[in-house]
């Protein structure tokens, strides 16, 4: 039988005993555990805790940390998504299938026009809520590590600040490489830029040019946001990473 899974943001030790943080414990209260259940820590250091559950009351969810195990399932290709923010249920769409998938780290970007416009205190929640599902994402495939989520920010910006050494690309039917002529990442490490729901407009095109990004052909169709990324990234990780 699967136990549940649950990430916790404290530190976990064998040996020790904790009470659950609020997420945590809502969670397993859900999931309808019961004292003296087992079901499976992790708090985003590569390990996975195997723990008991002491106390389940309306206040406070307590359990026993038994053992650790190292997860070792994270790619190792480094994919770093520079997302287009999309429209509530396709960003989560995405962040979901794309940690699912293996991706290191999400990077969303206001571009020229992009359709959501976040400031001030919507742009906090909305970036709690991301993080929420990047971690939900982690517990449904056991993945122990969870892939960074950047804060989200001008188009510009994220794309000069991206890691020199990786290759990074941008999709383009037109593009010069091709998967079948695409060289092995010298750093294992990719930046896929994918535009939002009304796509890279000509100056962000020039922008991510700029800043040394590579167009990438991904086949002949014209995908929308919430496909264009998955594809690439599943793409990329049976070329390169853990999915051959």
């Amino acid at each position: 039988m699967r136990l549940t899974r649950c990430y916790v943001d404290a530190m976990l030790k064998v040996g020790g005993s904790l009470s659950l943080p609020e997420a945590a414990a809502n969670h397993l209260r859900v999931m309808r555990l019961r004292e003296g259940e087992d079901c499976v820590l992790f708090n985003g250091d590569g390990h996975d805790y195997a723990a008991r559950l002491s106390l389940i009351s309306k206040r406070d969810v307590q359990a026993d940390v038994l053992s650790s195990q190292a997860v070792t399932n994270e790619s190792p290709l480094h994919i770093t998504l520079l997302q287009g923010i999309a429209r509530g249920e396709k960003m989560d769409l995405i962040l979901q299938k794309a940690t699912e998938l293996g991706v290191a780290a999400v990077v969303p970007v206001d571009a020229e026009r992009t359709e959501v416009k976040l400031d001030g205190d919507r742009l906090v929640k909305r970036m709690t809520h991301w993080r929420s599902v990047i971690i939900a994402g982690c517990e449904q495939s056991g993945r122990a590590v969870v892939p960074t989520l950047a804060q989200a920010g001008p188009l510009l910006a994220a794309a000069q600040a991206t890691d020199t050494q990786a290759l990074r690309v941008i999709l383009d039917p037109q593009g010069e490489l091709s998967l079948a002529s695409m060289p092995a990442p010298a750093s294992s490490k990719v930046v896929i830029a994918i535009g939002p729901e009304g796509g890279w407009s000509p100056r962000d095109r020039e922008a991510l040019r700029s800043a040394g990004f590579v167009g990438l052909q991904l086949g002949p169709r014209i995908l929308r946001t919430e496909t264009a990324g998955l594809a690439a990234i599943a793409a990329l990780q049976a070329r390169f990473g853990d999915l051959g």
